[in-house]
């Protein structure tokens, strides 16, 4: 069945020239009526996401946040929980917890950290976010896994949000989006990231055949709570206003295949906001994708389209 769910959108930003400039952002963010400013979280360049995220959450009264995603590996659950939980305590109830087994292969190596194999690293995904729930529940939570352990730990403080912050687990493998389907609230959509770097391999995942396929394997390991999952989808090319025949045509090359095929790509929304608010309600009835985020470049062009269709 096609998702009734409303539309919601949100924005990706990575930094601004200063912290005024960072709080007039997300003041925009919030005023062009997007209902989320989420941060990557990479050890590049970037600002840290729990102080970026903070500080507009400070900014701002209605704006959402979170972190797209936190990476599990480069922090312990624990020390992550009791941060989430404070920012969800000063937002008033604003937290969007995005959380990520990790994919970026340079972030690993410029920093003498393990690259473990896909496997090792969602394992220890769901071991952290099953730490993390066990901690907002409130103490004293006690945890044995593979990888991590608690005893009788404290679990405070707890967050606004009960019995926690909406959760949104990432990723493109079948592992990831299996955790996702069974612990998350809200799924995120993306292509298959497992080489850790981004190339020719890596496009050939994001065709739309590809999604089809991750929404029937979230579909099968969700079971009877799939109706409840919010589906999301990071665009990773936004280009309002564009012709989309010519952009298809560039764009055709990296994905190899057909201009025709390369505007069907989930993650790329081109042309005018007529033809974007189609396209996304068409997506909607196709793979119950409802909650799509857009690069802060995109803020004002995309705009219209979050007037037109937010809460539809």
């Amino acid at each position: 069945m096609p998702s009734t769910r409303p539309f919601r959108f949100g924005l990706q930003a990575k930094h601004a020239a200063d912290g005024p400039a960072w709080r007039d952002q997300a003041r925009r963010v919030e005023a062009l009526g997007y209902s989320t400013l989420w941060m990557p979280d990479h050890l590049d360049d970037q600002w840290g996401p729990l102080v970026g995220l903070t500080a507009a959450a400070e900014a701002t009264s209605t704006l959402r946040i979170g972190a797209l995603v936190f990476d599990n590996d480069f922090r312990h659950p624990a020390v992550l929980a009791r941060e989430l939980a404070t920012l969800d305590l000063v937002s008033g109830g604003r937290l969007e917890a995005g959380l990520g087994a990790g994919w970026k292969r340079a972030d690993y190596d410029a920093h003498g950290l393990a690259f473990d194999a896909p496997a090792a690293r969602v394992e220890r995904l769901a071991e952290g976010l099953a730490v993390m729930k066990a901690l907002w529940a409130g103490g004293p939570a006690s945890f044995e896994g593979a990888h991590y352990t608690l005893r009788d730990a404290p679990g405070l403080p707890r967050p606004s949000q009960q019995p926690h912050p909406p959760v949104l687990v990432g990723g493109g493998g079948r592992r990831v989006l299996s955790v996702a389907a069974r612990e998350a609230d809200i799924v995120g959509f993306n292509a298959t990231l497992t080489a850790g770097v981004v190339g020719p391999a890596v496009a050939q995942t994001a065709l739309a055949s590809r999604f089809d396929e991750r929404v029937s394997w979230v579909r099968e390991a969700a079971g009877d709570r799939f109706g409840a999952l919010e589906l999301h989808c990071n665009v990773f090319v936004c280009m309002v206003g564009a012709e989309p025949g010519t952009t298809a045509a560039a764009l055709a090359p990296a994905f190899g295949v057909s201009p025709a095929e390369a505007l069907e790509v989930p993650l790329v929304i081109v042309g005018s906001v007529d033809h974007i608010c189609d396209v996304l309600q068409q997506r909607r009835e196709r793979y119950g994708f409802t909650y799509w985020v857009v690069p802060a470049g995109c803020a004002e062009a995309f705009a219209p389209v979050v007037a037109r269709l937010a809460g539809r």
